[in-house]
């Protein structure tokens, strides 16, 4: 299964159809184009798109929009506490585009370090992909594939945030405030990382 968010909204690809707001069997091309129809310009708030193949319905999806990637990281600190930054009203995990030559680790590492000041952070195990669509100022409708690591950190260097891109706070959060804060007040992509990785799960 694939799960990709466009504003908030949200169109699964699967293999089976599933209990959704709108259920549409994979038919080609023009079936995903259907559905952003419907995501982009109805009230239509999630769209299950199905096939047998499901890989073959992922690359053909893949193949409508142009794909940028990206990497981030979940840090925990020795107190369990979790790294978040405070970006458009938000709350966000750090993270942001690979560079040409770029490992999806390296830049996993790199992105936390710019957005938070933070060094010698420990990479860990890969946690997931999450996928959302956004469209540029020219009409190009993106797909960025965001690839999320674990890491840890040991020190105690002062967090400072990256304002040059938009990041006005960062801070270590527990698990209250996590569920008070957070959950509250950030993306649905960042709710699958935190469930996936075991740091909150949605009640």
């Amino acid at each position: 299964m694939y799960k990709v968010f466009i504003n908030e909204k949200k169109i699964s690809l699967t293999k089976s159809p599933e209990s959704t707001v709108k259920i549409l069997p994979y038919e080609g091309a023009h079936t995903i184009e259907i559905a952003m129809d419907l995501i982009k310009n109805t009230s239509t708030q999630e769209i299950n798109i199905y096939s047998t193949d499901i890989g073959a319905l992922w690359q053909n999806f893949k193949s409508q929009f142009r794909i940028v990637e990206a990497a981030g990281g979940i840090v925990k600190n020795t107190e369990g506490k979790v790294l978040f930054i405070y970006r458009l009203n938000k709350w966000d995990l750090p993270k942001g585009k690979i560079e040409k030559g770029e490992t999806y680790e390296n830049a996993a590492l790199r992105e936390v370090e710019e957005e938070t000041h933070l060094r010698h952070l420990v990479l860990g195990l890969p946690v997931m992909t999450t996928y959302h669509i956004y469209t540029e100022k020219n009409g190009d409708n993106v797909l960025k594939m965001t690839h999320w690591f674990q890491m840890e950190y040991t020190g105690n260097e002062q967090l400072i945030p990256q304002t040059e891109e938009g990041i006005t706070d960062v801070q270590w959060l527990d698990e209250e405030d996590i569920y008070l804060k957070v959950l509250p007040n950030t993306f649905k992509n960042i709710h699958l990382v935190l469930n996936q990785s075991g740091v909150a799960e949605d009640k």
